[in-house]
């Protein structure tokens, strides 16, 4: 696919987000697809393939907000098979905190699905309103 189509790829699965729907993010992911928490706070690390992903990082991570969870994306970039989404989440956990959060993800598409994400927050509002979610290991 062409970088082009790469980027849509994203805003389509961006304007999804904006609109509650996760989905559209998980029926992207291709089989062998991993999530990178780079750096060395508490969430560090890589989650794979795709089921540990969906079943060991985003349910238990969206179990974790009063169910109204968006996530709208404000730049995406697309060069070769890589996708940066500069991009803003708004929630409210269930404790009733706030969860505006910013993101920075870069994302590697091949043969039209998501291999990898590398995402980029601001680790210190994780840290306060969020529960840790145990990882599988450092970040490779």
């Amino acid at each position: 696919m062409s970088a082009a189509q790469n980027e849509k790829l994203l805003r389509d699965i961006f304007d999804q987000l904006a609109v509650g729907n996760g989905r559209a993010l998980t029926d992207a992911m291709a089989d062998d697809f991993r999530w990178v928490f780079p750096g060395g706070w508490s969430w560090s690390g890589t989650w794979e393939p795709k089921a540990e992903v969906v079943h060991g990082l985003l349910r238990p991570l969206m179990a974790q907000f009063d169910g109204d969870y968006r996530s709208e994306a404000e730049t995406i970039v697309a060069q070769g098979d890589r996708v940066v989404v500069q991009a803003r989440a708004h929630a409210t956990t269930l404790r009733g905190e706030r969860y505006d959060q910013t993101y920075c993800f870069v994302y590697r598409v091949t043969g039209g699905r998501l291999r990898e994400v590398v995402e980029h927050c601001d680790t210190a509002l994780v840290e306060r309103v969020l529960d840790r979610i145990p990882g599988p290991g450092p970040a490779s």
